[in-house]
């Protein structure tokens, strides 16, 4: 019913006016941001036309004999419009598993779109993965979310940063200065984790080139030195946090408190305000102090899952 064809890079500018128009895929599945990366990852993504017409895209990359959608991305999964059915789409996961067991896959890795990042409904993929593929819940990570129409107060603590801030004189801005707050951030997952942003600063740079509208950094600054700030990436639902992040004295002075005060006053006609996973990588562990900031802001619960099935 669907022909099948994997994606090259002659096809980027279907393949990005597609996403464009697509009710649940964001600038993460333009090809100018997914290929910054192309040198990591083996590209398997495909795209499925129905009677000559591009109908839905798979961002996926391959390693090992198992197929992931995609592992350079934070969600991946289906993109499809408005006009997409659900018995449509049971067939693509039919004939999609046809394909790549067809070529030597072995098992697929799913990270399906949260909601929140939907334009319209489009949880037909959901439906099926356990109606065709019997796929099962291979993790589950916790995300801190925002309904920005509907803000929750900041929880005690959180206001005491913010009068400390206040009367430091702190200020936010918005800048393009992305070694100054790298150099914080970088420092930071050293200190704490012992691991490197997963972006360079040169990558984000490149990408903030690219998409200088979707990707913005605020900082904290106090007399013209930045304590803090946080790297936003402006999806058409969701301002979501990236990278977020302060030095000691931002930390004392409660910068990010202010910070965060300042952002979520702001009109970004948006829907959500997601400030990302507290999980370790396997999604078992919870960072206990990292949701208990996130919380303390105001966010609540939502779930990025991620699915496995076997060919």
């Amino acid at each position: 019913m669907f022909e099948i064809v994997r994606y090259s890079s002659s096809l980027e500018d279907e393949w990005n006016r597609f996403v464009a128009q697509s009710k649940n895929g964001t600038f993460l599945f333009d090809r100018r941001y997914m290929d910054y990366h192309s040198d990591r990852f083996e590209d398997h993504s495909l795209m499925f036309y129905k009677k000559g017409k591009l109908y839905a895209v798979l961002p996926a990359n391959g390693k090992n004999h198992c197929l992931y959608s995609h592992q350079g991305l934070t969600y991946g999964g289906l993109i499809t419009t408005v006009k997409t059915k659900a018995e449509d789409v049971l067939q693509i996961f039919r004939e999609l598993n046809a394909y790549y067991k067809s070529i030597g896959v072995q098992s697929i890795v799913y990270k399906a779109i949260p909601s929140i990042y939907h334009q319209w409904p489009a949880e037909e993929d959901l439906y099926a993965l356990t109606s065709v593929c019997q796929a099962k819940l291979k993790m589950r990570d916790i995300s801190s979310t925002i309904m920005l129409n509907k803000q929750l107060p900041f929880t005690e603590s959180r206001k005491s940063g913010l009068r400390k801030a206040q009367q430091t004189g702190i200020s936010v801005t918005e800048s393009d200065d992305i070694d100054a707050f790298w150099n914080i951030l970088q420092e930071n997952l050293h200190h704490k984790y012992g691991v490197n942003p997963v972006h360079t600063a040169a990558e984000l740079k490149l990408l903030k080139s690219r998409f200088p509208h979707q990707i913005r950094l605020f900082l904290a600054i106090l007399n013209g030195k930045p304590l803090g700030g946080t790297i936003l990436f402006i999806t058409p639902n969701v301002v979501h946090t990236q990278y977020i992040s302060a030095n000691e004295e931002g930390k004392q002075k409660g910068a990010l408190d202010l910070l965060f005060e300042e952002i979520l006053k702001k009109n970004w006609n948006k829907d959500f305000f997601d400030f990302g996973k507290s999980t370790s990588t396997d999604s078992c562990e919870l960072n206990g102090r990292l949701i208990f900031q996130k919380e303390g802001f105001g966010g609540r619960a939502i779930c990025y899952d991620t699915y496995e099935w076997t060919l």
